[in-house]
């Protein structure tokens, strides 16, 4: 069991904003939600397993949880146990033959992870006392925890797909000069694209 400084908490939103992806995480025992921003890779890991998205390869986060199923170890848990510097700190809790291990791990990777592995989700109150916030469900609007995007909670896209997140996440990453960021969302879209169109 987690400590009881730990709260449960689930997915309930993610968003592409202004400044790029964002994962919402609220518990039932606390009003505000915990803003955490990530990466387009592990939005587009998280949105493609929340939509049901069928790919041809497992992604990277698919191949971990296979591993860990291969090895008989079992994803207990995530914890984001900390946040220093503006940055969040997690950790896997596993359980291999009944003894439990610890790996440090980025929030976007634990939580790509746990949702594949259906494992509940922890975060420490210190880290929901310093860092979440209160955020008006009506500024949200319909967008829900089925659409990719990473969020800004003052400037939400609305209703916006997994797609055309990473659409407008390219056109980011191109208006930014960053390259090789843009390369790699392009491949993205042209693979998503294509899976779209076999299916």
């Amino acid at each position: 069991m987690p400590d009881k400084d730990m709260l449960p908490v689930e997915v309930t939103r993610l968003f592409l904003s202004n400044v790029g992806f964002i994962v919402l995480l609220k518990g039932d025992q606390d009003e505000r939600s915990l803003p955490i921003f990530i990466g387009a890779a592990e939005a587009q890991s998280i949105a493609i397993f929340i939509n049901k998205v069928p790919m041809p390869r497992p992604l990277t986060h698919d191949l971990l949880k296979n591993l860990l199923d291969f090895m008989e170890c079992r994803l207990m848990r995530i914890e984001i146990h900390d946040f220093k510097e503006g940055t969040f700190y997690a950790r896997l809790v596993l359980d291999h033959d009944g003894i439990l291990m610890t790996l440090d791990c980025r929030p976007s990777d634990a939580i790509a992870l746990a949702l594949r592995c259906t494992a509940p989700i922890y975060v420490a109150q210190l880290v929901i006392e310093e860092t979440g916030r209160i955020i008006d469900e009506n500024d949200l609007s319909e967008t829900s925890k089925d659409e990719d995007a990473k969020p800004k909670p003052s400037s939400p896209k609305h209703n916006t797909s997994p797609l055309d997140s990473l659409k407008a996440a390219l056109e980011q990453a191109v208006q930014s000069e960053h390259y090789e960021e843009a390369a790699r969302l392009r491949d993205e879209i042209a693979r998503l694209n294509s899976t779209h169109t076999k299916n």
